[in-house]
């Protein structure tokens, strides 16, 4: 048989695709094409219900995290799958959204890094993971995320994954599994979804602790804490012992027989004793604090201009809103305290200093003084603890 009288199949074999009948050719073109636009409307759907669904969450399960917030009674009983250590995972989960607010992260992206922190470490803040992994987010300090104590830090951590999600093109119509995958690289990319409900739980219960909602920068509004009192508002009179001293004198005075420990630093005794003096004067909000025995109200002290004062009269300086002052100094857990230790409460819209023998020192709220409080019962709702000195 010549080359002429061959099957035409033959020949368009061995002359390649360029010989190949052009319908067999717009055939295979049209089945590519269709798989490509069958792709493109899965990938726009999945977007269109993630932006659909956000803050969507279980109603059930926002119940039970609203719950566990609360703490006390309530709190009794309850489970919920995932938060199987939630005296470490509820701060944990506090610092993300506050961190997120502070640095104008809408509600969707805490949501995003709330369910990457849970798959990443069930919000604990484990020292160490797979390789050098660390902290909250499991963060390499071998790819660039900074040093182990900066990614052992959980205001550091949260911050350095919200700048790299910022970054991703379009993460707000994202699915927040794909979001998550942009920002950490997993080798397991869809594990981030399975967290969804709890995160946006999670976010639903903690940004309203923050008195803005969790989507805005300090000092944008009054906190929620200032706001008055009530359960959760951390700004009910405290009442109990201070260690070793006795009760707590009436108004938030000093326990008989304390004194300011000579232990610390020069420095850390001057910022305590100069915060000390500021007892029994009213709270100001937004007040400087630079004339708190004065009669003029933008003298006086709040919560953040307390501590930044004091430490400016022992010579060292820190930033003025509790925000940044989360980024002062170095994170150390609340188990670690010691006196002159920054604590952050309600989200981190409070602060106050950490005195010695189980007391705190803080400018209370609006129709409030400075005064004193118990440690033991800020911890259930510390969110950051920052070591100025030492």
């Amino acid at each position: 048989m010549t080359t002429a009288e061959k099957p035409p199949w033959r020949r368009w074999a061995r002359r390649g695709l360029w010989s190949t009948p052009p319908l067999f050719i717009l055939a295979i073109v049209l089945i590519a094409i269709a798989g490509y636009l069958a792709d493109v409307r899965e990938q726009m759907a999945r977007r269109q219900n993630a932006a659909c669904t956000t803050g969507a969450g279980d109603a059930a399960l926002a119940a039970q995290v609203q719950q566990l917030l609360a703490g006390g009674d309530n709190a009794k009983g309850v489970r919920v799958e995932g938060l199987t250590e939630p005296s470490k995972q509820i701060p944990s989960a506090r610092t993300i959204v506050a961190t997120g607010a502070a640095m104008k992260v809408p509600a969707r992206g805490q949501v995003v890094a709330l369910a990457t922190a849970m798959q990443e470490s069930r919000l604990i803040n484990n020292p160490g993971g797979d390789r050098d992994s660390i902290g909250l987010f499991q963060q390499r300090p071998s790819m660039g995320w900074g040093t182990a104590a900066q990614v052992h830090d959980p205001v550091y951590a949260s911050k350095k994954f919200y700048s790299r999600l910022l970054k991703v093109d379009g993460w707000q119509q994202m699915p927040v599994t794909d979001a998550a995958q942009k920002v950490q690289k997993s080798g397991y990319p869809d594990a981030y979804a399975k967290w969804e409900p709890l995160a946006v739980a999670l976010q639903q219960a903690l940004a309203p602790t923050l008195g803005n909602g969790g989507t805005a920068g300090a000092g944008s509004t009054v906190p929620a804490w200032a706001a008055g009192t009530g359960a959760g508002s951390g700004c009910a009179e405290q009442a109990g012992d201070g260690g070793d001293l006795g009760p707590l004198p009436q108004g938030g005075g000093l326990p008989k027989g304390y004194q300011v420990p000579a232990t610390v630093p020069p420095a850390v005794q001057k910022a305590i004793r100069w915060a000390l003096q500021q007892l029994g004067t009213p709270y100001q909000w937004g007040g400087d604090c630079t004339n708190p025995h004065g009669k003029v109200a933008a003298r006086r002290c709040d919560c953040s201009s307390l501590m930044q004062v004091a430490y400016r009269d022992a010579g060292i300086r820190i930033t003025r809103v509790t925000y940044d002052q989360m980024n002062d100094g170095r994170g150390v857990a609340i188990s670690q305290l010691k006196p002159g230790d920054l604590i952050f409460t309600e989200g981190g819209s409070h602060v106050g200093m950490a005195i010695g023998s189980g007391l705190v020192v803080h400018a209370h709220k609006p129709g409030s003084t400075v005064k004193i409080n118990k440690v033991a019962d800020w911890k259930p709702r510390t969110v950051a603890v920052r070591r100025i000195v030492g």
